[in-house]
């Protein structure tokens, strides 16, 4: 499924079998995610970089082909690719263990083809065996859904009252990872998305309710999935002196200015950037000692711009998944 213009359906074609690189594997793609990034990057609310482009990087597959420098992969093994494609591994983010804020770093689906597509390569670094019990379709949430929302817990500390703005496939995955670590969470959702709401209170939220109410206690930290920039300052309201708000996307709408007393108090408001390969490595560790459960909503390959309307629209429940 290609995407020619941003703003534009993608299109179902025929194109050649890519051929990896001396560093790349080849995959038989058997299910990938669809993320809130590849709306953006359809919409173009990112500005373009490849086109046209295969979007898609929640990918699990299986390796067809190892290129000549490839010794940690080998034929048959399952894998997962994540956002991160690749980094030059030299510059000073790179050698200091912040490899996600690479300069030069290039994006599954974004930079270099991902995987809405039965075939895609993926430099042998950024791929992660996948947990054994996990099926395809189950797993590929965790590449990104799964992984930013590790990311951002790490950033609440120790934070026991957790409130998560935006309750859809990362917020379900981070739900069950906090809850296994014994926190509490406040789930806000969209106005009158009830069922979103009982979806949180099922996954052990202790509280859901609309965005726009009042959290009935004051919180240690908040994660921001939804891109509304003035979620940011209803968090601030929420927490209390000292805590946290991580902001979890990679596009948010403006946030609106807001007065200082908000920020006082040695509260913190932070971005996530991507991840780093030990995000990959823990994170799967722990999803399969929780064990994660992820709901998936599958759509054969050629309906991706359905899975995308339905991300779009809100109407979307737990995580979409594409099956070629």
């Amino acid at each position: 499924m290609v995407l020619h213009r941003p703003g534009e359906a993608l299109q179902l074609e025929d194109v050649p079998t890519p051929e990896p690189g001396a560093d790349q594997v080849l995959l038989h793609v058997h299910a990938c995610g669809v993320c809130r990034t590849d709306l953006h990057i359809v919409d173009g609310e990112l500005p373009p970089h490849k086109q046209p482009v295969i979007p898609g990087h929640q990918i699990v597959g299986t390796v067809v082909e190892t290129g000549s420098n490839v010794s940690t992969l080998e034929r048959g093994q399952r894998v997962g690719v994540p956002w991160l494609a690749w980094t030059d591994g030299t510059c000073d983010y790179c050698t200091s263990g912040r490899e996600n804020l690479c300069d030069r770093a290039k994006f599954t689906g974004y930079d270099v083809d991902g995987g809405f597509a039965e075939y895609a390569v993926a430099d042998a670094r950024y791929c992660f065996p996948i947990p054994d019990g996990y099926p395809d379709d189950h797993a590929a949430p965790l590449l990104c859904a799964g992984l930013i929302g590790y990311r951002s817990l790490r950033f609440t500390g120790d934070a026991h009252r957790l409130g998560i703005y935006g309750f859809g496939a990362a917020a379900h995955i981070v739900t069950q990872v906090a809850r296994w670590q014994g926190r509490e969470v406040y789930a806000f959702t969209r106005a009158g998305d009830d069922a979103a709401q009982d979806f949180a209170r099922e996954l052990g939220a202790v509280w859901a309710g609309a965005a726009d109410v009042d959290a009935p206690e004051p919180l240690d930290a908040a994660i921001i999935f939804a891109p509304a920039g003035e979620l940011v300052v209803r968090a601030l309201r929420a927490v209390r002196k000292g805590g946290t708000v991580v902001c979890g996307g990679i596009h948010m709408s403006d946030i609106p200015a807001f007065s200082y007393d908000l920020l006082w108090g040695e509260r913190v408001v932070r971005s996530v950037a991507n991840l780093t390969r030990d995000d990959g490595l823990q994170f799967l560790e722990i999803a399969a000692r929780v064990p994660v459960e992820t709901v998936v909503q599958k759509f054969p390959l050629a309906h991706a711009n359905e899975a995308l309307t339905a991300l779009r629209t809100g109407t979307a429940h737990g995580a979409l998944v594409l099956t070629p």
